[in-house]
């Protein structure tokens, strides 16, 4: 274990923890259910006609049916049930904030303030399913059309599925190594283990009809209007590949991340204990991504970590759980503040100026009070962009996102687009499904084979 410094030298170092600690730190945060336990949290639903957890579900899942069917010990009709309107739901079953969506909706949520458990319930489906390594859907008979989808995420993954099981040949154009988007690169650890992205990436392509070509970045690579002009559809499952900025003094200090890019090498590193993190963390923003990079933090071996949010607990992204996880977690929010600077020594940051926030109608204001935390490391977790230069300003922009039609249609005749690049969603990926799916089927239509 490295030495701490002297006083005022940034204090950051690898392998503070034993691996024990690592492997119980990024173990599964919700272990999978045995079966009894599986039949006893089924027969809590009460599947409900026109039930609203079924409402609240993006990708409209028949939530009722597929619980009945566990319920009376048919996990595989269960599978089925789900995967046919998401066949990405057992990464949903994961990641999704099913507390503020079909949890929230649970009549027994209203009744007695614990929801049918519908999440790990639909883990318990598609886990059984995927472990038995069946391929759940046969291809229609090739139509000789040809689509390209860009960007290996949810949004793709489930529009290439989609258009192979139609008979469509799709080449998807991912520009890292591996697909699964922010499923692969951008999950806490302890969400999605063993693997789990990939193995779904495989599930999704068993399908056949879809070849891959990773490495291949629009703008860089491939270009949209050659997309055009080769292939009859193109869908564009983009992304968003900047991250937005502090804005204030000092943000380009050593020591000073992109929570995203952190995540991401986290979640491609075969030994944890090799990844340097500080003693003392602040992180910046609201979201998810902040609650993830603050807790596997911790989980890494940082002793002070401070999530720094400019608004209060009831405007963050982060749901009320994952909030709550954080602090469980030993991670000290602090509402109403925002960075007024990155402060530092010799070029690396060792603390942060915020200052204290409040409302002004609707805008966030400083007050003038400012308070200083010292930070070995400070991460940027708020929010990321649209990077346009790749699109070569042919689509229709607007807010920094595309903009698309209710079937997913860009500006562009034989463009759709989906997932997190799109204007009017809420970055889930169990949105950016819906999204890859419905545009599959407008696209299916388009070209009327």
């Amino acid at each position: 274990m490295a030495p701490k410094p002297m006083s005022g030298e940034p204090d950051i170092a690898a392998g503070r923890l034993t691996a024990e600690d690592y492997k119980r730190n990024f173990s599964d945060l919700h272990p999978p259910l045995t079966r009894h336990e599986a039949t006893v949290e089924a027969d809590r639903c009460f599947f409900c006609y026109d039930a609203p957890c079924m409402i609240a579900c993006p990708t409209s899942i028949d939530i009722p049916l597929f619980i009945r069917e566990i319920s009376t010990g048919n996990p595989d009709g269960a599978a089925k049930t789900i995967f046919a309107q998401n066949i990405l739901g057992g990464m949903c079953a994961r990641v999704c904030p099913t507390e503020t969506l079909c949890e929230e909706a649970c009549v027994r949520m209203e009744g007695e303030g614990k929801p049918v458990k519908i999440g790990i319930l639909q883990r318990y489906a598609t886990d059984h399913f995927m472990e038995a390594g069946e391929t759940l859907y046969e291809r229609a008979a090739e139509t000789g059309k040809t689509v390209a989808v860009v960007g290996g995420g949810p949004a793709g993954l489930a529009c290439a599925h989609a258009l192979a099981r139609n008979g469509h040949s799709v080449t998807v154009f991912e520009a890292r190594e591996k697909l699964g988007g922010l499923d692969e690169y951008g999950i806490a650890a302890y969400k999605t283990v063993d693997d789990f992205a990939r193995k779904e990436v495989d599930f999704v392509l068993s399908i056949g009809g879809v070849t891959i070509e990773t490495g291949k970045a629009l703008g860089r690579d491939i270009a949209l209007a050659d997309l055009r002009s080769k292939y009859d559809a193109v869908f564009l499952g983009i992304g968003l590949g900047g991250v937005n900025a502090l804005r204030a003094e000092g943000e380009d200090l050593d020591g000073v991340h992109d929570a995203v890019d952190y995540i991401a090498e986290l979640r491609q590193a075969d030994d944890l204990s090799a990844l340097p993190i500080g003693r003392r963390v602040v992180v910046i923003g609201g979201g998810m991504t902040a609650i993830d990079m603050a807790v596997q933090a911790r989980h890494l071996g940082a002793e002070d970590v401070t999530i720094a949010y400019r608004r209060g607990a009831e405007q963050m992204g982060a749901s009320g759980f994952e909030q709550e996880l954080a602090q469980v977690n030993g991670v000290r929010i602090l509402y109403w503040v925002k960075p007024n600077a990155v402060t530092g020594d010799d070029g690396h940051a060792t603390g942060i100026e915020l200052e204290r926030t409040r409302l002004d109608g609707s805008r966030v204001v400083g007050t003038g009070e400012t308070i200083h935390l010292p930070a070995d490391m400070v991460f940027k977790a708020i929010g990321q962009t649209l990077v346009e230069g790749p699109l070569g300003g042919e689509l229709k922009i607007d807010g920094g996102k595309i903009v698309v039609d209710d079937e997913g249609r860009t500006s562009l005749d034989g463009v759709w687009a989906g997932g997190d690049c799109v204007a009017g969603g809420e970055d889930l990926t169990v949105q950016a499904v819906a999204h890859g799916r419905d545009a599959a089927a407008s696209i299916h239509r388009a070209l009327g084979a």
